[in-house]
Formats: structure tokens, sequence, C-alpha cells
């Protein structure tokens, strides 16, 4: 029999050490006592080492001014959490491992002074077999974080990026450097008699499924809805090893947002114990659609389709940009996400792009998802760096993507949700071939995207692969060159149009485009000083911090002066955002069948900054440019 136990109910404490020093913990004799320099403080998992160092008073609120600054120092320190076992959870069986979903980034794991292994990805399940270790009665288990590589951030080499870990986290043009230190998912210890199900996955088709795993006997099969039962079926190991497909089974579609219902049924896979009790358990909530794509009307002869086709019906994607919620993601509630996702599905949306710069979302964001009718369009962790685009070409990081692959897609590819699988954002280079430059897409024959395709084409067929986005002979849509057939999926502009721009444009899908808007004057007084934001100008630090967004030259075009007070300034800034929203919204949509959607740059800020192209606010709430394009995601593409 195989029992789970979820260590968020265990009692942790978090320490901090300089370098090398927490590692008398593993059994090595340092030769000199060592004293940890920030002394045990309360813990949980998961959580982040900045968020609880905020709590026990170490650290100051990061969203305040440049106090993010004063942070930095924790990425100069071992971090170690740490809880005691009881021998009852380690006993009832030989075989005991402990599971982390999610460790950012890399590090160590101790029990009772022994080293049991290291870990050194973010994006991917960590396993550590606890078997051999001999019992106390009270047993001492530490998760060591390792110091993280120095710099991710926007501006890099995307060639030469080689560290598992979300870049956003070291600044972005929409968030200061917090290189997240932690355990940003569930930690569960597991202990059985070794008779257990063991890397289930589930395929899904429009009326049916396909389970692959490994059992040692046969498995009961179950899909239920309510207290209905569709399918009651015992599959045998050697059927479940290869693929045990389960079709032309009586369900109903589940439909993106605005369209239908979505609905979902309860899937279970049981191995019996030798009592005919449970000796173990799967348990996943699945739906299903059936999603083609076809060729937008007037397009190009070999552009990639981007009418989107669900259960025979074209819909209109729109949308936003996914990006984390918090810079520390860990220790994003629950009640964060709904606030955010319920806010979206009543403005109309019915897609996210979560985008590659960040990390595999959480089982939360993508339950709610298909809670709310909101279609997933999961990018892999690659992204563009600005010095250069170009994907990775090392032999052996190439290798290293596949197991990242492969972990994206079993852990979420039973998801309704789900809509299809891209390579990462803004992989280019430069139109005349170079790989240093931008504008032109990388191609899908690139050695690292062929594999990630190859992994999607393997684990998921059913699914389509992008193999980057923005795709097609542009990246971006240049006005002097509508008409020539050359955009296809395109980014920006990020900032507002000319009513002549949008009539012309001839892009079949826009998964990035944005125009900023200030913050709330409740949020700027809260987290600024008292005039700390004025002047509106590269001179003022708050504002060199987000230099793509100083909207001094529009707003002093605009009124021949600067802004009087902050309150006028944000007036002024979010109506900029909501004229440029709500034309380019109204002529790309109004364009359908002929563009298949808009995708918003960006759609909420993680950090409370002065001016963001986010739509809804650091707290979730929409700015008025959310409740305009409310109004055009809510009407008919006849109708906007």
């Amino acid at each position: 029999m195989k029992t789970s136990r979820d260590l968020a109910t265990a009692s942790w404490t978090l320490t901090g050490y300089a370098p090398d020093t927490w590692r008398f913990l593993a059994g090595t004799d340092l030769g000199a006592p060592s004293v940890s320099e920030v002394a045990p403080v309360p813990a949980r998992v998961p959580a982040s080492v900045q968020q609880l160092l905020l709590e026990a008073g170490i650290l100051p609120d990061w969203n305040h001014d440049l106090a993010s600054r004063a942070a930095e120092w924790v990425e100069n320190r071992n971090w170690v959490f740490t809880a005691t076992l009881p021998r009852a959870w380690l006993e009832g069986g030989p075989v005991r491992r402990l599971r982390c979903a999610g460790l950012d980034h890399a590090g160590w794991v101790c029990c009772n002074g022994r080293l049991v292994g290291r870990f050194e990805n973010g994006f991917t399940e960590h396993t550590f077999d606890l078997s051999a270790l001999p019992l106390a009665d009270q047993n001492l288990l530490q998760l060591v974080f390792d110091l993280p590589p120095r710099w991710l951030g926007q501006f890099n080499h995307t060639s030469q990026i080689k560290d598992w870990r979300a870049r956003f986290n070291y600044t972005w043009d929409w968030q200061p450097r917090l290189v997240q230190i932690g355990v940003w998912d569930r930690v569960t210890l597991e202990v059985s008699d070794g008779r257990e199900l063991a890397d289930l996955r589930c395929q899904l088709a429009p009326d049916g499924f396909t389970l692959f795993g490994s059992a040692p006997d046969r498995v009961e099969v179950r899909l239920e809805s309510g207290d209905r039962c569709l399918l009651a079926q015992t599959v045998e190991p050697g059927v479940l090893a290869r693929g045990a497909t389960f079709a032309g089974l009586p369900v109903e579609p589940w439909w993106p947002n605005r369209e239908g219902a979505q609905t979902t049924y309860r899937l279970t896979c049981r191995l019996a114990g030798p009592d005919g009790g449970t000796a173990d358990e799967w348990v996943r909530t699945v739906g299903f659609k059936d999603v083609a794509w076809r060729a937008c009307e007037g397009a190009p002869a070999g552009a990639d389709p981007w009418i989107c086709v669900v259960n025979g019906r074209a819909i209109f994607l729109q949308g936003v940009n996914w990006t984390p919620i918090r810079p520390n993601y860990a220790d994003v509630t629950a009640a964060d996400y709904e606030t955010r996702i319920r806010a979206y599905a009543a403005m109309g949306c019915n897609v996210f792009r979560v985008w590659g710069g960040a990390f595999l979302e959480t089982a939360t964001f993508y339950d709610l998802c298909d809670r709310y009718g909101i279609l997933v369009w999961q990018e892999f962790p690659f992204s563009s760096s600005g010095i250069d685009n170009w994907p990775p070409e090392d032999p052996a990081l190439i290798v290293a993507t596949g197991p990242i692959v492969r972990s994206y897609i079993a852990r979420r590819q039973h998801h309704a949700s789900l809509l299809c699988w891209c390579g990462g954002n803004e992989l280019q280079g430069a139109l005349d071939g170079n790989k240093i430059g931008s504008g032109l897409p990388t191609p899908a024959s690139h050695p690292l995207l062929r594999l990630m395709a190859g992994e999607a084409a393997a684990m998921d067929p059913t699914r389509r692969y992008l193999h980057t986005s923005p795709t097609g002979p542009r990246a971006q849509a240049n006005a002097k060159e509508f008409g020539l057939g050359l955009h296809w999926d395109t980014h920006g502009p990020w900032w507002p149009e000319t009513a002549e721009y949008w009539n012309r444009d001839d892009a079949l899908f826009r998964s990035e485009v944005g125009a900023a808007g200030a913050s709330p004057v409740d949020i700027l007084e809260r987290y600024y000083g008292p005039g700390a934001l004025l002047p509106l100008d590269e001179g003022n630090p708050l504002w060199r911090r987000f230099g793509f967004w100083i909207q001094a030259a529009a707003f002093h075009q605009a009124h021949d002066r600067g802004p009087r007070d902050l309150a006028e300034y944000v007036a002024w800034s979010q109506q900029l955002q909501t004229v440029a929203l709500d034309r380019a919204a109204r002529a790309i949509k109004g364009r359908f069948p002929r563009c298949g959607g808009i995708i918003l740059w960006m759609g909420h800020d993680p950090f409370p900054c002065p001016a963001n192209t986010a739509v809804l606010d650091y707290y979730g709430r929409p700015k008025p440019a959310a409740d305009a394009l409310r109004k055009v995601f809510l009407a008919a593409p006849a109708q906007v």
C-alpha cells in the first residue's frame, strides 16, 4: 500500500548560511564549528526565502520605492529549509521517497546528517530515494539551496543561456530584480510496499483518452461525471505500458469561455492491494474537446493556419499574455489566481499565452482555466534576450531540454484547457539571416526547436506545437510591408498606433499587442513616497528602473508642460492606453476570419509599476483599458 503525505503539514524553519558553511549538515567535517549567519525563522512549504524573511522582519517590503535593492543580498547565501519527520511518517513500507514538484532552482537534500542528492533544475520535478536511510524517532530533513546564477535577465544572450530557472526574476521591463529562492510547489513524502502506479499520464482525444504508465498488476480505470459512471474497465500492465486507449465515450464537449459549458469528468486509475483494498490511486480531472486549425481567409499560400476551430466552431481567440502573478511566485495563493482569472473571464477572454521567460504554470492555474474556459498556450522556458535572440545550439544543452519538455507535457496534458505547446518567446535572428539581430523568427529546423517538436509529437500528438512565437516571415508587422503576405503571427506594437496602421493591418494573428498605462493613484501613493514619481522623466530613479514606459515626452507633447500632480498624469496615461488598445482590438477582431485573434501584452502587473502595459493592476483590478476591451471582447466580430 502506498501513502502520500503533503509535507506542508510539517513544521519547518529557514536558516541562512555563508556559502558552503552549511556542509556540516551533510556530515562533512569543516574543521571548525559552523554557525548560521541568519538564525532559524519559522517557515513553510511552498514558500520563497524572500517572503519568509519579509515576514520575519529581516527584509523590507521590496514593492516600495527602491527597496528591492535591499533584498539582493539574499542571493549570496545558502538557505536551508528544515523539517523533523516522525518515524511513523516513514514507516509502512520499504520504499520511501521525497518528491519535490518545484525547487528554485539548485541545491542539495540531506536527511539525518547524510547527503541524499542534488537538484539543478527549477522546471522539473525531483525525486529522492530515502529507502536506505536508517530511521530515527525524529528524522531531520533539510532542503539546501545553492547560490543562483548571477544574471539571466532581459538583456542577455539567448544562445548562451544554460541555467534552468525562470529568467524574468532578474529584471524585465515590468519588474525589478528579485531572484526567487525556495520551494515553489508541493513537497510530498511517499511510502509504499513497492506495489504502486508509476509515470501515469493521460493523452486526450475529442471523445476519449489514452493512458500510459506502469503497474505491477491490472489497473481499474473509471471515468465519472458526478455519481454517473461512463467507463469502468480493467487494463493489463502490458497494455498500459504501450498505451491503453478508450474511445467513443458518451462525453459532452468542453467549451471555451462564452462558447458553451466547461464540462469535465473525474478519471481514476486504481491498483488493488492483496486484500482487495486500494494499493495506489491516480486521480485527475479531464475534459474533451476537438481542436483544428484552418487557414485565415485570404491568407498567402503556405502560411500557417490561424483560425482556431473548437468542436467544429471557428472561434476568435482573444486574451492576454500571462506572466507570473508575483516575482516570488512560490507565495501566490489560489485566491490570487482566482481573482485574476475570474476577472479575465468576465472580460471575455478565452486564451492565455503563458510566456516563455517564466515557468510551467501551476496545477492551480490550470484547474481554474479548466473551470473558467480559458484556453492555455504554454511555452517552454526559452525567451529572447535583446543582445541575441537565437536559441542555444550546444548539443549537451539540447539533450538536457528533453526532460523538461517531457515533464511539462506529462504534468499538464490531461487538462481540458490546454490548447498548444510552444518552443519559446521571440526566438529570432536578423532579416539577412544573421543569428545576431531580430526580425526573422528562428526556423523550425533549428535543432533545439526540432527536438521539442519531436517530444511534443511523441507525447501529445493531438495538440499543436508552435516552434516559437512570433512565426512566419516577419516577427513584427511593418506598415511599409502591409499587403505583401509577410505577416503571419506577429508581435507588437507595444505603443499607440494610428487608425491608418490598424485599418491596413494584414497580420493573420497578433499574439502580442500592447500600450502602456499608469497604475491607479491608490497603488502609487501606497508604494511610493509623496511626490516621489514626479518629475516624470529619466532623471527620476524610480522611472529609470522601468525606462521602457517613461511617458514624459508624450505628456509634454500633449500639454506643453509636465503633469501638475500624480492624478493628472494617471488619468491622462490610462486614457492613452484605453484609446490605443480599444482601437487595436476593434480593428483586429473586425477582420475575423482574415485574422485569428489578439493576445494582449500583458495581462497583470506582478509589481506595482508606475506605468506598464498590463490591463489589470497589481491588485488584479481592471484598469480603464480592460473595461473598454471587455466591450470589444463580448461583442461578435461583425459588431465591433
